[in-house]
């Protein structure tokens, strides 16, 4: 029998570090007993969230009425097949553990996601990525539980549906299926990605041929730099990681922002008739600077996308400062920044 808990403060489960209570919770050990809680909760008519490592969730300061599932599952099996070395992870696995392994086993294809928080589950639901790299690019299995069906179901990397920071998890399909396990197909003795400015920059100034423990070395020193390595002892490490998600427009309105814009917007490549643009870049020329101060909230001393609890902050606090963020953006170039983290609770 599974244990369920009842009342159990999420704040500490988060990287925010605020929000009320599950009114129940439990951590199951494998696809059984996910099953078992799926069961439990539907005899009571209860919703159920998924909690991995929390790094990428606001909770609501009323919490949740329905049961947590925090996934604890981890472990990895390694395999060599057709010139890949694929790693199957479980749902629950610390996402770093995986990618210093991979990086220390000299297999390519992780390492510039090096440092980014939270767990394996988490990954293809929102296609993580960072400095060029997607995990798109290296996914070729996830499995997971159907939460309707309560049966094991397998998605290979074509019908995970993939976009950018975003997959059929958590788009069609949101809240229909629950991870279990992830594989990642990556190549032996490959070269590191080294696409993204910043990064390249980083490695020019002290490496001819980098490699990959020096590419996740130098990936780690840029997160460091803008608090996107967890640190107890650092306070703009409280938040959830990049709050606003880089919006892709249309050329029309790349044009438009570009011709109001007294300096030069940086922008990137998104597909035909399509621009990426910064989000970090249009919060500052809306105004706003690192270490604004907002209440118990505030914009990271570091880092402009990210939004800190500085101690004590409620989710009501964080959420006027998203709202201040996009109303200052829109009133500036006319358009809204869509938030990445998942809101519970709301």
């Amino acid at each position: 029998m599974i244990r369920i808990e009842e009342n159990v403060r999420l704040a500490p489960y988060t990287t925010l570090q605020v929000g009320g209570s599950a009114s129940y919770f439990t951590e199951p050990a494998n696809d059984d007993e996910i099953i078992e809680a799926l069961g439990w909760a539907r005899a009571r008519a209860l919703p159920v969230f998924v909690l991995g490592g929390g790094s990428n969730l606001l909770v609501s300061d009323a919490g949740f009425g329905g049961l947590v599932l925090h996934m604890t599952m981890a472990g990895i099996d390694v395999r060599d097949d057709e010139g890949k070395r694929t790693y199957s992870a479980g749902a629950g696995l610390a996402w770093d553990t995986l990618v210093k392994l991979a990086v220390d086993d000299n297999c390519a294809g992780v390492e510039c996601l090096s440092g980014i928080p939270g767990s394996v589950g988490g990954t293809p639901v929102q296609n993580v990525g960072a400095y060029g790299q997607d995990v798109s690019e290296t996914i070729v299995r996830v499995c997971a539980i159907d939460v309707t069906t309560r049966e094991r179901v397998e998605f290979d990397r074509a019908t995970c549906c993939f976009h950018y920071r975003r997959s059929r998890f958590n788009g069609a399909d949101r809240g229909r299926y629950i991870l279990t396990r992830v594989d990642y197909a990556l190549t032996p003795g490959g070269l590191p990605r080294i696409a993204y400015p910043e990064l390249k920059r980083n490695l020019n100034a002290s490496h001819a041929t980098p490699t990959l423990s020096q590419t996740r070395e130098a990936v780690l020193a840029i997160r460091r730099a803008k608090a996107m390595v967890l640190d107890p002892n650092d306070v703009d490490t409280r938040s959830a990681g990049s709050f606003f998600k880089n919006p892709v427009v249309s050329l029309a309105d790349y044009e438009r922002i570009a011709a109001s814009s007294a300096v030069q917007v940086p922008n990137f490549a998104a597909g035909e008739g399509h621009v990426k643009l910064a989000a970090a870049w249009l919060i500052e020329q809306a105004g706003i600077t690192k270490g604004f101060v907002l209440g118990p909230a505030a914009i990271s001393s570091k880092h402009t996308l990210a939004l800190v609890n500085r101690g004590g902050a409620t989710a009501t606090d964080l959420l006027l400062m998203k709202e201040f963020v996009q109303r200052r953006v829109y009133e500036r170039f006319g358009m809204e920044l869509q938030p990445e983290p998942v809101m519970l609770g709301f």
